[in-house]
């Protein structure tokens, strides 16, 4: 199941398009550190930002059948405490927020390899090749005040969609997604500004291996690229051409319960995503028992 996580092209989340037997909920809650050259707004106009943003995330999640096939609804809400500082356009900027971040939502559908099962079924299910899709939308629900420079919020829609590939080899898996983050204009920036900021085109790789039963761990990489931002016409040298690697540990501590932890720095950047993150994230599970 997916655990919440950021709404960038920073993410790193192996197992996203695993699937699950129609009828599970499931709810988390995740804790991460990142300190470095991070944003709020991982795509926001601050550079060379040094910071110190903690986040945490409450996670939903319930899957069904769609069409026949293996479908996920999520809903994930932030929220976020650091300081920060750097520089906008050249000049010194810094400050220090708290407060809930913009809501973002997901819809994740299996393509190939996997209808919607039930329990039973789904307890001999054995995949080898995973093909799924999904779409992300952020919603401009995080706090924000436009008389500030640096926001939790964005304060405008972000539309993401990903297609993810999973092949199982025995104790190995290997998963692959692809996708872009495209937004609407933020009309009410900085100073009565309008934002424009073009698409972000975003790929993860993850290599899994299944130590037992319940206890997997993978190396994860990432790179994303575009995010050139205009504002009032005028554009800025902030081209994001970044990539992050990470680990990540997963373990089912006992039935329905699951503990995640994971960790990541920048392998190389251009703009922004030059930091070290640790996160660790407690998920429950259950499903409605066959009257």
């Amino acid at each position: 199941m997916l655990i919440g996580h950021p709404t960038s092209a920073q993410e790193l989340i192996p197992a996203a398009y695993t699937p699950a037997p129609v009828g599970v909920n499931f709810v988390g809650l995740s804790l991460t550190s990142n300190r470095g050259d991070v944003a709020f707004d991982p795509s926001g106009p601050i550079d060379e930002a040094v910071a110190d943003i903690g986040v945490s995330m409450f996670t939903y999640a319930r899957t069904f059948g769609f069409f026949g096939r293996s479908a996920t609804a999520t809903y994930i809400l932030p929220y976020v405490v650091g300081d920060i500082e750097g520089l906008y356009l050249g000049e010194p900027a810094a400050a220090n927020r708290s407060g809930t971040g913009d809501s973002l939502f997901r819809l994740g559908v299996n393509l190939y390899g996997a209808v919607a099962m039930k329990q039973p079924e789904f307890a001999t299910f054995r995949p080898k090749t995973l093909i799924g899709a999904s779409l992300f939308v952020s919603a401009p629900t995080g706090q924000y005040d436009p008389t500030r420079l640096i926001n939790i919020g964005t304060n405008r829609w972000g539309v993401k969609p990903e297609i993810g590939v999973v092949h199982i080899m025995g104790r190995w898996a290997i998963d692959a997604y692809v996708g872009a983050w495209f937004y609407t204009e933020n009309t009410d920036f900085f100073g009565g500004t309008t934002r424009r900021q073009d698409p972000i085109y975003s790929s993860q790789v993850h290599l899994r291996f299944l130590i037992r039963p319940g206890l997997w761990t993978a190396f994860d990489a990432n790179y994303w690229h575009g995010g050139k931002a205009t504002i009032d016409g005028v554009g800025s040298d902030d081209l994001q051409n970044n990539s992050r690697v990470g680990l990540t540990l997963s373990w089912n501590v006992g039935k329905g319960h699951n503990l995640r932890f994971a960790v990541s720095r920048g392998a190389f950047t251009r703009v922004g995503g030059d930091f070290d993150s640790f996160g660790v994230s407690y998920g429950f599970s259950w499903a409605k028992r066959p009257g």
